[in-house]
């Protein structure tokens, strides 16, 4: 590609309307991306000296997203005058006067195009000396799309829209695809020649390639034969394909990688996630976020990671995981919830049904059954018996509880936080533990049981308690004698 000056201008202004959603268009996720990201990111890898996005409806909640993505992008406004063609005449009017390169224009509700496939659009606008390059395809069902009518030497002569067409002309298969190249110059003096006079009060910018040819300045096309990378989403139907499409993609390229997976069909795989050689993928599994998983570990079946770091080796089972860091031969699951600031360390094991917040298991520690552990630190080798809770929230005020290394907690453990647990202490079933308990100690509550025998005779006669213990009673009192 040679040197010249380059801006990327991304349309973004449409309200669209047929998502039919209180949320901007551009910022529906496609994979873990809003739209409009995915786009940034192609018009940042051309390496552009200006990009330029063109805002209207719900401004204030794009433009963030738009600075997280391409921090130096400049962002404008269109004015009350509507159309693609207008939206890129107030993009050119926000670019310095001195600049005098190309313009590439993109849509901001297409974001599989990729830079690789502009490059090779802008490398043919400048080998030609092109003033305009349209991006096209062909497609079997053109209907609603504007058709390029080419001229004799194969340059275009013009797009006409759907509601322009005759009979005839319907049959052209070739289409516009939105994407452009222009020289600044003379975009500019065509934009300021076409106007806002057709059946929907719009400054079309396809009206813009009949302006250039018109003057008899060179107009061409290229032809992207893979029509799916042009796809723009304008209702929830268009973006679940492109979602299964592009998860298809994201998948394929891991298995390439060398990852298994056991039902490629059945899993989730957003853009961020990164996964090692030798990761094994169950059915039904879906990677969100930043997950990052390491070689040799298991996922699967039925879970959901967000955010969250897997070790090698490491077994996660049924399990719904955000921010969590799972260490190296850890085991969780199934039925296990990790919440954010969870960490469960080498060989640590996190069983069926029990729930972790902000706590760290050390190496080998083990949450087996039924337990919630929050805001909780849990020494290496130590096993929390079944059924067993931090009491960690006094209403107020969250309390931390630690537990110490190689310790043995009973079932039905309470602890009630703040408070310490020493190293190799131990609880009975049923503790309640309020004080701190010393190193190598065993924590009991003290209080004695008591039967009251014929309690239930007494006070709930009538019920198949009471006849059951009556008959129970009775047969005793016979054996008795």
């Amino acid at each position: 590609m040679t040197t010249s000056a380059l801006a990327v201008v991304v349309l973004a202004a449409g309200q669209g309307t047929r998502m039919k959603s209180e949320r901007p268009k551009v910022l529906h996720e496609l994979s873990g991306v809003p739209l409009i990201g995915h786009v940034l990111s192609t018009a940042t890898a051309l390496e552009p000296d200006h990009i330029v996005v063109v805002l209207r409806h719900q401004k204030d909640l794009v433009q963030p997203v738009v600075e997280d993505f391409a921090p130096s992008a400049l962002c404008v406004e269109q004015d009350d005058i509507p159309g693609t063609g207008r939206a890129l005449e107030v993009a050119l009017m926000a670019l310095p006067d001195s600049f005098s390169g190309d313009v590439v224009v993109v849509s901001g509700d297409v974001p599989l195009l990729d830079s690789d496939t502009l490059r090779v659009v802008l490398d043919h606008h400048r080998e030609t000396k092109a003033n305009a390059t349209l991006v096209t395809t062909v497609l079997e069902d053109p209907f609603g799309y504007g058709r390029v009518f080419r001229a004799e030497d194969g340059s275009v002569a013009k797009v006409v829209e759907e509601a322009g067409l005759t009979e005839g002309e319907k049959d052209i298969l070739e289409v516009n695809a939105g994407t452009y190249v222009f020289d600044r110059h003379a975009v500019s003096e065509a934009l300021a020649r076409v106007s806002t006079e057709n059946n929907q009060g719009e400054k079309y910018l396809t009206d813009v390639a009949e302006q250039i040819a018109a003057r008899g300045q060179v107009v061409h096309a290229v032809r992207v034969d893979d029509s799916w990378l042009l796809q723009g989403i304008n209702d929830r139907a268009q973006l679940g394909d492109l979602q299964t499409l592009l998860n298809r993609m994201i998948v394929r390229g891991w298995q390439k990688e060398g990852v298994t997976f056991h039902d490629p069909g059945s899993c989730v795989i957003e853009l961020g996630v990164q996964l090692a050689p030798d990761v094994e993928i169950l059915p039904g599994v879906q990677l969100r976020g930043d997950t990052r998983v390491d070689s040799g570990a298991v996922i699967g079946p039925d879970s959901t990671l967000l955010d969250t770091v897997v070790g090698a080796g490491a077994r996660v089972v049924r399990t719904h995981a955000e921010g969590a860091d799972i260490k190296a031969g850890a085991s969780v699951g199934p039925f296990s919830y990790l919440r954010p600031g969870s960490v469960v360390g080498e060989d640590g094991t996190v069983g069926a049904f029990v729930e972790i917040k902000n706590s760290v298991l050390h190496r080998g520690a083990k949450v087996p059954h039924l337990s919630y552990i929050g805001d909780a630190e849990i020494g290496e080798g130590t096993n929390i018996g079944a059924g067993s809770i931090t009491a960690n929230y006094d209403g107020v005020t969250k309390h931390r509880t630690v537990v110490g290394a190689h310790a043995r907690t009973g079932s039905h453990t309470v602890f009630v936080a703040p408070v310490t647990v020493g190293d190799g202490a131990y609880s009975a079933a049923g503790a309640v533990i309020r004080r701190d308990v010393p190193p190598g100690a065993l924590a009991v509550n003290v209080s004695s049981q008591r039967n009251l025998e014929g309690w239930v005779e007494a006070n709930r006669e009538g019920t198949p308690a009471a006849t059951a213990a009556k008959a129970a009673n009775s047969g005793t009192k016979a054996t008795r004698k």
